[in-house]
C-alpha cells in the first residue's frame, strides 16, 4: 500500500548518513522509486579558488563529481536503484523548494542535523528554510 498519491517526493541529499535515512524513509512511503527525486544543491567555489583560476574546477566538473559520487553510493544500495538524481547549483533552501514546486512534488523528506543556538544562527538551517518556503508538506527527520 502506497501512503502517497503518486506524485513526486523530493529528497535533498548532502551525502550524510542522515540524508541516506531520508531517502530510505521516502522509499518506504512511496514504494515507487521512479517517484523519488534526490537532489543535491551545491554552490560554486569562490572565483579566486585555485581550481577555478586554473580552469580545472567549473560547474560542469562539480556536477559530474557529485553524480559520480551518488552512483558510487547506489552501488552499495541496490534497493535504491531507479531513483532520480539531480545536482543543482544555488541556494539550498530555495533550490529545493523551487525544484519541488516545479515538479509538482507532494512531499519533501529532509534530514535535520540538529544544529541549535549560535551554530544554527550562523550556519542557517536548510531544513528550516525548506519548511518555510515549501508549497507542500515537509517531513523533517531528526537525529
Amino acid at each position: 500500500m502506497n501512503l502517497l498519491s503518486g506524485k513526486p517526493v523530493v529528497v535533498p541529499w548532502d551525502f550524510s548518513d542522515m540524508s541516506q535515512e531520508a531517502l530510505h524513509k521516502a522509499i518506504g512511503l512511496t514504494k515507487d522509486r521512479d517517484l523519488i527525486h534526490v537532489i543535491h544543491v551545491t554552490q560554486l567555489p569562490p572565483v579566486m579558488e585555485p581550481g577555478v583560476v586554473w580552469g580545472s574546477l567549473d560547474e560542469g566538473s562539480i556536477i559530474k563529481h557529485c553524480e559520480d559520487s551518488f552512483q558510487n553510493v547506489l552501488k552499495s544500495k541496490p534497493e535504491w536503484s531507479g531513483v532520480h538524481f539531480k545536482v543543482l547549483v544555488g541556494d539550498p533552501g530555495l533550490s529545493v523548494t523551487d525544484y519541488a514546486k516545479d515538479h509538482g512534488a507532494e512531499l519533501i523528506v529532509i534530514s535535520s542535523h540538529g544544529h541549535t543556538g549560535l551554530t544554527r544562527l550562523m550556519l542557517g538551517s536548510v531544513a528550516e528554510r525548506v519548511v518555510r518556503l515549501a508549497h507542500c508538506p515537509v517531513l523533517v527527520l531528526r537525529k
